[in-house]
């Protein structure tokens, strides 16, 4: 091994045991797991906390046929062109869906999107690692370790992940895609780690719907804890019990 190289390890070695001094979690599960843990940290993942789960309740009594607030400001914070790509395989983290009650003939509309569960399959079936939960609740894919196998798209009960067949451009620093990787609604992690709210739910409060409210689920004080405590909400498919974050009035 060179002088050069030799530097480069022990400085990599180095940098390593920094960064475990510092509490950044490093587990040598895999080869080059380290990195990734790294680079999660960098990212502000290692400041997740447990104690905070991060949910939504979206009241359908609120949510009008025909609007799509929602959808709209979800395709622009995340570069997102619903347009692009071949037919029937563009991206859409957030899309409208109509239901219809067949005994009384109530019809509803209501946003579906990742329902952010407790227990997601989709991290369940990944043979990479891509999908996982952060601490907080916020289920997402890790576009570096995706290997495109949709296992986890097969796996989502909501339909709520898609695949990107095509090169991207124009996209949001703050929201890397990339060509061959899957991909879902993220929470609009990138606001909310800013202490924002996700691009749909302002949205929806700018257009004065008032249909979304997110918040922190484990906070018995917040508004979503109270809501979700005093109103009757719902989880769609909760027979699967895989604890949905986002949940439901009216349905």
């Amino acid at each position: 091994m060179s002088e050069s190289e030799q530097s480069g390890r022990r400085a990599f070695l180095g940098a390593t045991a920094a960064a475990a001094a510092a509490g950044l979690g490093f587990v040598a599960l895999a080869p080059g797991m380290q990195l990734i843990k790294f680079a999660e940290a960098k990212a502000g993942m290692a400041g997740a906390s447990s104690k905070v789960r991060w949910g939504m309740l979206i009241d359908t009594t609120r949510c009008a046929t025909g609007c799509t607030d929602c959808v709209t400001a979800c395709a622009t914070e995340n570069a997102i062109d619903p347009g692009s790509g071949r037919p029937g395989q563009s991206s859409q983290w957030i899309r409208k869906i109509e239901l219809k009650e067949q005994s009384t003939g109530r019809e509803i509309s209501l946003p579906m999107m990742c329902q952010h569960c407790a227990d997601p399959p989709c991290v369940d079936v990944c043979p990479t690692g891509a999908s996982f939960k952060r601490a907080d609740g916020i289920v997402l894919v890790d576009r570096h370790t995706c290997i495109g196998c949709r296992y986890c798209m097969m796996a989502c009960p909501y339909k709520a992940r898609s695949f990107v067949h095509e090169t991207l451009t124009q996209q949001n620093p703050e929201v890397p895609r990339g060509k061959g990787c899957v991909e879902s609604c993220t929470l609009c992690v990138q606001r909310v780690d800013k202490g924002q709210e996700p691009a749909c739910v302002e949205a929806c409060s700018k257009g004065d719907h008032t249909a979304m409210l997110f918040g922190d689920l484990n906070n018995p004080t917040s508004e979503i804890a109270r809501r979700i405590a005093t109103t009757a909400s719902s989880q769609v498919r909760a027979d699967l019990r895989l604890d949905p974050g986002v949940r439901y009035q009216g349905i």
